[in-house]
């Protein structure tokens, strides 16, 4: 329970109807996508930049931890709350603020749910590239802390890359502003990519300018059938080495193909089909027809067994809503979804493909395996029953190892959904101790009481 003072602190700082204490409140921002809990003494909502400031003097007054929240839509535990915090939920800081199409930047909030984003440039002519597969509901700021992607990835990089500067309040209350409205500028470090990522763990980001690109005129899919994965992820490396860069280049492995096939997709796939392949071309279209035949050469090869180009435009939007909603159709094969998101170097990834299917049989394991094949990200999820001891060991075990492998072959352990909680007792695999130190410095520069999301992203010293 929020002691009366300081919930009467807030009140003052926000109003009574932003200051929610109760009980099924509570409880429904208490968690995110993962299957931990943690009741919170509090949540707040503010709707201007200013309030932020006023909540985080009152929160460095009393010592009050506080949680950024976004949509909840993450799966590492990035925006679960730690235990007595109180919850800052940004999704009354819902405005789009400017659209420059001159420019080509948009100045946003950090609760505009993404997708409304890219729908307000394509009015422009313009788009917002970053596509994370819960775009639809996800809101920008979430997007801001995780570096959150998506398939378009592959051919136009991720949040960051569209990140011009931002506004932002630190954990000593103090309101910075980073970066320009201009896509080239070098005066003084570069402070916008470092909070892009950092998981609201330096400070609580209040507004974003954000790059906007020219609408490609038109676009090709195609859907790829292959006889194994490791076919599949041949015919990937062959893509990626060629000239012609996809938009987006999916894989998909014979239980996710399951699955979306029982959500009532890709019923017509030729018998034999273990591992699937979805591709997309986009730009001016007369170039079109040049960029599909690169790409379909490169496909080509040992264990395809069918190419084929979707032009039924219902046909491809209900396929990549099937693929967009994967994460949640896997769900259905066990209680309880370990979701990696590992990325190895393209060249890599027929090993990593490979190794996972052995982990899945040594173990004895339903692991789905899907992602952006383009950029060698994978989402691998180990499916079990958290009531079975035995079984949750041997997943602890094959995680273990497939974190290990997946550094050998060069790779790191998080591709676009961040460590949260969740991956954070696993990050000194990859980082080593004086790396991590000079990170925890700078934590402590941004927030030296440490009320910024404690306990998430990075492992505590020693």
């Amino acid at each position: 329970m929020l002691p009366p003072n300081i919930e009467s602190a807030f009140v003052a700082a926000l109003s009574r109807e932003q200051v929610m204490t109760d009980a099924d409140v509570l409880a429904l921002y208490s968690h995110d996508e993962t299957p931990r809990a943690c009741l919170p003494l509090a949540v707040l909502f503010p709707r201007e930049q200013n309030e932020v400031v006023a909540l985080m003097r009152v929160a460095m007054a009393h010592g009050v931890v506080l949680v950024a929240r976004g949509a909840g839509s993450g799966n590492v535990g990035g925006a679960l709350p730690a235990p007595q915090s109180v919850v800052v939920s940004f999704e009354c800081m819902n405005r789009i603020l400017e659209v420059n199409a001159a420019d080509r930047y948009m100045v946003v909030q950090p609760g505009v749910i993404t997708a409304e984003i890219d729908r307000v440039a394509r009015e422009h002519g313009l788009f917002y590239p970053p596509d994370p597969g819960s775009s639809a509901y996800c809101r920008i700021g979430g997007n801001l802390a995780m570096n959150a992607a998506g398939p378009r990835a592959v051919k136009y990089g991720v949040t960051r890359d569209y990140v011009l500067g931002l506004r932002a309040v630190t954990g000593t209350g103090q309101l910075i502003q980073t970066g320009c409205r201009t896509t080239k500028g070098v005066t003084g470090l570069d402070l916008t990519r470092l909070l892009v990522g950092s998981e609201g763990t330096l400070a609580l980001i209040t507004e974003a300018t954000l790059k906007l690109l020219p609408a490609p005129e038109a676009r090709a899919t195609l859907r790829v059938c292959y006889a194994s994965n490791a076919d599949a992820c041949r015919a990937v490396a062959r893509v990626m080495s060629q000239d012609v860069v996809p938009c987006a280049l999916e894989f998909m492995d014979r239980q996710s193909i399951a699955a979306i096939q029982a959500a009532g997709a890709a019923t017509d796939l030729p018998a034999g089909t273990a591992s699937l392949l979805m591709v997309e071309a986009d730009g001016v279209a007369d170039d079109l027809p040049r960029q599909v035949a690169a790409l379909q050469q490169a496909l080509a090869g040992e264990g395809m067994l069918e190419l084929q180009q979707a032009t039924d435009k219902d046909a491809v939007t209900a396929l990549w809503l099937a693929r967009k909603s994967l994460s949640h159709a896997v769900k259905l094969i066990a209680p309880l979804k370990i979701n990696e998101d590992v990325v190895v170097p393209v060249s890599r990834l027929t090993e990593l493909v490979v190794y996972i299917e052995q982990l899945a049989a040594e173990y004895i394991l339903p692991i789905v395996s899907f992602g952006h094949a383009g950029n060698g990200n994978l989402h691998v999820n180990i499916m079990v029953d958290p009531a079975d001891a035995v079984q949750m060991q041997r997943a602890k075990t094959a995680l273990r190892l497939l974190f290990a492998k997946v550094l050998a072959l060069g790779g790191t352990l998080s591709g676009e959904h961040g460590i949260g909680s969740e991956k954070r007792p696993y990050v000194d695999m990859e980082i080593d101790a004086a790396t991590l130190d000079i990170m925890r410095r700078i934590k402590s520069q941004f927030d030296p009481d440490n009320l910024l999301n404690p306990h998430k992203l990075l492992p505590d010293a020693g």
